[in-house]
């Protein structure tokens, strides 16, 4: 497996199906411009070509993250997503990605990191817990639809 920054649209909608909806080019390049925001993404190994050198395949995961900055607390990393192919799950992809994106916080100076996850998402949860996370069951999420 390799994990590699994603840098162009066309990486992004290489990786359409893993994410909740079509990838809008419009949005991709926004968020690939945005200060900020980052997207890592997993690839499978791919066959061994005629030089012997193995090429990624197809993408397999991706993990997005928002450094959030706030006057009183400094910066942190916000884990915005994270997404696994059905048939590579359980295999440490999500973990990995969620310690490259942990990585990257570090690098930057972020103080944390953390993630909302939906109610009874043990698959998510185990991800975290696997690579690090606590979960301090002190979190409600509250949304608005701004539709």
């Amino acid at each position: 497996m390799e994990i590699r920054r994603a840098g162009t649209v066309a990486e992004l909608a290489a990786a359409e199906h893993l994410f909740d909806n079509p990838v809008r080019p419009e949005w991709a390049e926004r968020f690939l411009t945005a200060p900020g925001h980052h997207l890592f993404l997993a690839y499978e190994d791919g066959e061994a070509g005629e030089d012997g050198e193995h090429a990624p395949g197809a993408p397999v995961g991706f993990v997005s993250g928002v450094e959030t900055v706030h006057p009183d607390k400094g910066t942190e990393m916000f884990l915005y997503e994270l997404g696994v192919a059905e048939p590579f799950r359980r295999r440490g992809i999500g973990r990995a990605l969620v310690l490259r994106l942990a990585d990257l916080g570090r690098q930057l100076g972020c103080y944390g990191m953390w993630v909302g996850i939906d109610a009874g998402n043990d698959v998510a949860l185990a991800a975290y817990r696997s690579a690090g996370g606590k979960d301090d069951g002190s979190c409600s999420v509250v949304t608005w639809d701004l539709t």
